[in-house]
């Protein structure tokens, strides 16, 4: 069986997942570059009934009201850390796939990672509804990508079949929140995290460069 490369699942709505980007990408890009990037959302009612006809029930649990309070205060507090103002947006009953399934055009055309970057922003520090199709026209439009493609993803069936292919994953995998990372046997979930995966990685690409660099001095002798 094959080796799963390390990975890491990022959620758009989430704004842990938020401040584990901007990590990720500014203290270890290395490690950015050498990884797997997945994106993890609640289903819409579609998608749902297609995965509950399969027998996949995605570990999805609603959010308290206490739960709620404290992550208001926890991401203030980490984003004050990095120099961050957050403007917590208001979500009306918000269809997440409309963002998570437009990212998959924008990787196809080799710009994931600043699409991320483009909805986090507008999310978390403008406060928009990246549920709002006008909303992700408009981040498309800004990274140079075809707008109506983008804001209209989930209405593209093969999207739509990708986008079940990594909720399956994910199911797999066992991923219960976000940021959640994998790395052979190992998982780590929240961004306090992120510093011990990142040693993992690290250490067994060293090991890595080692076995390579012994077999070729072994070969050349």
């Amino acid at each position: 069986m094959a080796i799963k490369p390390p990975r890491w699942y990022f959620s758009l709505r989430s704004p842990y997942s938020w401040l584990a980007f901007r990590d990720l990408t500014e203290r270890y890009p290395d490690v950015a570059d050498a990884i797997e990037w997945r994106p993890y959302w609640e289903p819409d009612e579609v998608s749902n009934r297609m995965l509950a006809e399969e027998g996949v029930q995605l570990p999805y649990v609603p959010m308290s009201k206490e739960k709620h309070f404290y992550i208001l205060q926890d991401v203030k507090r980490l984003s004050t850390e990095r120099g961050l103002t957050v403007a917590w947006p208001i979500d009306k009953d918000p269809n997440w796939a409309v963002s998570h399934l437009g990212y998959l055009v924008a990787q196809d055309e080799g710009r994931g990672r600043d699409y991320i970057g483009a909805v986090s922003k507008a999310r978390w520090e403008h406060g928009h509804d990246i549920a709002d199709r006008k909303v992700i026209a408009g981040v498309a439009e800004e990274l140079g990508l075809d707008p109506d493609r983008v804001a209209n993803a989930v209405d593209d069936e093969k999207l739509r079949a990708r986008g079940l292919d990594i909720l399956r994953e994910m199911e797999r995998d066992g991923v219960f929140g976000v940021p959640f990372f994998i790395h052979r046997r190992d998982k780590f979930w929240g961004i306090d995290r992120l510093p011990a995966f990142v040693e993992t990685v690290r250490a067994a690409r060293a090991v890595g460069a080692t076995t390579s660099t012994t077999r070729t001095e072994g070969t050349e002798s």
